[in-house]
């Protein structure tokens, strides 16, 4: 970092410190993980990022930002990740930190279309910004992002403890955010885990898909009808390789989903008891044939 540089952060955090800003309390800057293959956006970036308090870490490739958070000694508390990366794109990066963590990720790209941000928010995004943009547009939704997760965090139903759901075989662990399944830990993605937790808190109940938006994402409005039906046909798959012809999950058709209650959803008969030890292999999803994007909505539109 230049002389200049150091001089306008240090400067910064005196004037901070003078006016009692939260953001000079001792805890830990925020980490936050910059892929983005331009040098002169995430220099920008990385600046910006600084100044605003956070302690951004920069990598060009996808591979590289990979590594890092595999490698990473303390948790990053976000991802600022471009899709248009040299050696594999932010989507593929996106669907594979989805597959071993929840960490926020807010996209880049000069793609501004309508399907590149569906997609981008369906493999699990938090957010989607269009090149070019604002540096400060970009640190102002790198806080929303965080102070959106922390409340859901502080209000989410047994976000504190480890609770036996009613029914099915189901034991959900907030604090590690995940459920076993008939002892079967599953690999869920954020909302995947929140979509389900919010099902398994109430079985019987009926949610709407706009209820279900509003349980398991920070921004529904960002999301579409048909992003809750995919996720629920993830879910499907991955409890179906658990316990095959299991379906715990009911289908309201032009309402919307639920858990099923009494002896359908806890009754052996109908969703058995998995065969395999609870220290067996994490369940997945089975790949989907044909064309579709990972997490994305089914080949055609489910009945309403």
């Amino acid at each position: 970092m230049c002389r200049g540089t150091t001089v306008r952060l240090f400067l910064r955090a005196v004037m901070l410190m003078q006016s009692g800003d939260p953001r000079t309390a001792l805890s830990p800057a925020p980490r936050i993980l910059v892929i983005d293959d331009e040098p002169a956006i995430a220099e920008t970036l990385v600046y910006a990022l600084q100044t605003e308090g956070f302690a951004p870490v920069w990598r060009a490739t996808g591979r590289e930002g990979l590594a890092e958070l595999a490698a990473a000694a303390e948790a990053f508390a976000l991802v600022i990740l471009d899709v248009g990366l040299p050696d594999v794109s932010g989507f593929e990066v996106c669907r594979k930190i989805r597959a071993r963590s929840a960490v926020p990720v807010l996209f880049l790209t000069a793609r501004g279309g309508e399907v590149d941000r569906i997609v981008g928010l369906e493999l699990g995004g938090d957010d989607y910004v269009a090149k070019p943009f604002s540096p400060r547009e970009v640190t102002a939704r790198v806080r929303a992002i965080l102070r959106r997760g922390s409340a859901a965090a502080e209000h989410a139903p047994g976000g504190n403890e480890s609770t036996p759901a009613t029914g099915g075989g189901f034991v959900v662990d907030a604090e590690r955010h995940e459920v076993r399944f008939g002892g079967v830990r599953l690999e869920l993605t954020r909302y995947e885990f929140r979509l389900l937790r919010t099902l398994l808190a109430r079985p019987g109940r009926v949610f709407s898909r706009d209820e279900l938006m509003s349980a398991a994402w920070e921004d529904p409005g960002a999301s579409l009808d048909r992003t809750v039906d995919a996720h629920i046909k993830t879910l499907r798959a991955k409890l179906h390789a658990v316990a095959p012809g299991c379906d715990p999950i009911a289908t309201h058709r032009g309402v919307g989903y639920s858990l099923r209650d009494g002896p359908r959803a806890a009754g052996q008969e109908i969703c058995g008891t998995a065969k395999t030890a609870p220290g067996a292999p994490v369940a997945a999803a089975p790949k989907a044939k044909g064309r579709a994007a990972p997490n994305g909505p089914p080949s055609r539109r489910p009945a309403r």
